[in-house]
């Protein structure tokens, strides 16, 4: 025997089996690039979803929530607002009658005076009130005509006025908070430039930290009406 007979035949490489693919330890096939097999993927994709649908439900009840809440305290807040509605009238009816009593006559008659005094003080005390419970005046006069806040009952010509400008307060409007409670009834002026951007408009007045006129203020000037008499 030589000793090429004795030495093992080399391995044909044409002729060797190819190599078994790669079984993932789950049995579900070849194995992907990334590691992952196909039943993983998709788990994941399913646990995407659901996380999602979690996070958008913890959302809508946090919006819910606060919702709830706003209006628990927008309920509270204008729970007076009928009741103050009601009484606003009795402040006007106070200053009317403080506006026809002249100081000449106080002067002259102190029975009248002590009777003045004492709707003066009446009055103070129902502003006050007003005060506490955030019930404030529109102020009207020399603004731009805001149908939120006011209601015009007539027009005014006059050219020199721009036009839309409240020129006469027939009665005072009260806001509640950042609410209208009543309206201001005004005469607005017509004929006049044209209302520009730079116009001051109407605006609700702050709760704290601005003075404010006096809740009874007479209109400066403006011309007589028949409305205004009766008032």
């Amino acid at each position: 025997m030589t000793a090429d007979s004795a030495s093992p035949a080399a391995p044909d490489s044409e002729n060797a089996p190819e190599p078994s693919p790669v079984v993932s330890p789950g049995g579900e096939g070849p194995a992907e690039a990334s590691g992952r097999s196909p039943r993983e993927a998709e788990l994941e994709a399913e646990l995407a979803a659901v996380k999602d649908k979690a996070l958008r439900a913890m959302a809508e009840a946090e919006n819910t929530r606060r919702r709830v809440e706003t209006e628990k305290i927008e309920a509270i807040r204008y729970a007076a607002a009928d009741f103050a509605r009601e009484i606003v009238p009795v402040a006007d009816n106070l200053g009317r009658a403080l506006s026809l009593i002249a100081p000449e006559a106080r002067a002259k008659d102190p029975a009248l005076e002590t009777l003045a005094v004492g709707v003066e003080m009446t009055e103070r005390a129902l502003l006050a009130v007003f005060e506490r419970f955030g019930i404030r005046r529109i102020e009207a006069l020399g603004k731009r005509f805001d149908p939120y806040l006011h209601e015009a009952m007539f027009e005014i010509e006059d050219k020199d006025k721009t036009s839309g400008t409240v020129v006469q307060e027939l009665e005072a409007g009260y806001v509640m908070h950042n609410r209208p409670l009543r309206a201001a009834k005004v005469a607005i002026a017509k004929g006049g430039p044209v209302p520009t951007q730079n116009q001051n408009a109407a605006s609700i007045p702050a709760e704290a930290g601005e003075k404010k006129p006096g809740a009874y203020d007479r209109p400066a000037g403006g011309t007589g009406t028949k409305l205004d008499e009766q008032l």
